[in-house]
């Protein structure tokens, strides 16, 4: 594959000393029911390329979503507990202004001073933002000299902050945590070590569909689980009793199938499951080795034939990518295979990589996260971005413009 990263600049081409330098990062924390943060992990991924701007004497103006407040301002959704955080992280003061644009930031904006820092409002208060609205870009281009993308897991967004701004930046560039980003999973679409395994579970079809069938031309192995697994079953055939299939996506799981047996990929699912009426901690649980569900019953996690099987492909591998977990991992008596998968990973010789929330909240569970080559950000855009899209964010970034250089 081509460099994703060809012609964009990374933080440290820029000239920044002196100037006011616009960070698009990816603050999007989840929050306690008290409004305190629950996991901090983004704002620490954030804070390399924030230092390294501070080190440089840039005037740092900080930009992120939290939420989806739909364009109106929810004060549950307020980035002030982020910036607390920041603010003790980086053992400074952080100017909070109460919008993203207008006269108090543009005021704050122009009277910082190097190495200090401003954390905008939530932007996604602003109805322009997700709309990509050029009157919302050209206000907060207004506010800088200098465009950094740090955001990958908004990457995939045409959004205000992410593409729209750098219509209006002539000098612009990519922060570590993106560079980082990108390489690591290009590397994964490049030149993998093998055995190449995946392992992708969750929910849906229908957003990992894609992802599937690209890394068929790439990957060794493709271990299916989570309620996803269960529409590839039915378009077998094979009786799932009451889990559930996205009846709208056979034909699509159908031709996946087909396309892994042409291209002699194992795409390997599910034969053995842990069964249970509904997706309760209390409910009686089954285990079913035939490879069907019965009726009145949900799958809800791998069974230990299964387990077994996906673990020895991943301890035989050399590189793995992990995203979606087995089973209704929330749940401890269903936690069984995500759990196991995780701790497999982490303990692999192989270069690991793992994305999506649940996958990553699975291996911090188990306490095996320093143990993984590579963790993602950016669940949708790490997705998006291994299914061979352009993603906006990392576009925009590339000279456009005659004056660009």
């Amino acid at each position: 594959m081509s460099d994703p990263l060809h012609r964009i600049k990374s933080i440290e081409d820029l000239n920044i000393s002196g100037r006011r330098v616009f960070i698009r990062t990816d603050l999007n924390c989840p929050l306690t029911a008290e409004g305190g943060i629950a996991d901090d992990s983004r704002i620490l991924a954030a804070l390399p390329t924030i230092r390294y701007a501070r080190e440089q004497g840039a005037k740092v103006i900080l930009c992120s979503h939290l939420g989806r407040p739909k364009g109106r301002v929810r004060k549950e959704l307020s980035l002030e507990p982020v910036g607390r955080r920041l603010a003790e992280l980086l053992d400074t003061d952080i100017a909070f202004p109460e919008d993203s644009v207008g006269d108090g930031p543009r005021k704050l904006a122009l009277d910082l001073r190097e190495g200090q820092v401003m954390l905008l409002q939530n932007v996604r208060f602003c109805a322009g933002e997700t709309k990509n609205d050029d009157q919302l870009a050209r206000q907060l281009a207004s506010l800088t000299n200098v465009y950094v993308n740090d955001a990958f897991g908004s990457a995939h967004r045409a959004h205000a902050s992410v593409s729209g701004i750098t219509r209006h930046v002539a000098d612009r560039g990519a922060g570590f945590l993106l560079i980082r980003e990108v390489k690591a999973l290009s590397a994964l679409l490049s030149a993998p070590q093998r055995p190449f395994v995946v392992s992708i579970g969750g929910g849906k079809v229908a957003g990992k569909i894609g992802v599937i069938e690209n890394l068929l031309n790439i990957a060794d192995t493709i271990l299916i689980g989570g309620a996803m697994a269960y529409t590839f079953l039915a378009a077998l055939g094979v009786h799932v009793g009451s889990s559930r299939v996205e009846e709208d996506k056979l034909a699509l799981a159908k031709r996946v199938l087909t396309k892994a047996d042409a291209q002699k990929v194992q795409l390997i699912l599910p034969s053995d499951h842990v069964c249970a009426r509904e997706a309760d901690e209390l409910a009686p649980t089954s285990i079913h080795s035939n490879g069907e569900v019965p009726d009145g019953l949900l799958g809800l996690d791998i069974g230990p034939q299964t387990l077994n099987e996906y673990l020895d492909h991943i301890r035989e591998a050399k590189t793995v990518f992990w995203n979606g977990p087995m089973g209704v991992f929330e749940l401890e008596v269903f936690a069984r295979g995500t759990n196991a998968l995780a701790q497999a990973v982490a303990q692999s010789n192989a270069m690991s990589i793992v994305g999506g929330g649940d996958s990553i909240s699975a291996i911090r569970r188990t306490g095996l996260t320093p143990f993984i080559s590579h963790i993602s950000t950016g669940g949708g855009a790490s997705l998006e971005f291994l299914e061979g899209k352009e993603l906006p964010g990392i576009e925009a970034l590339r000279p456009h413009r005659r004056h660009d250089v």
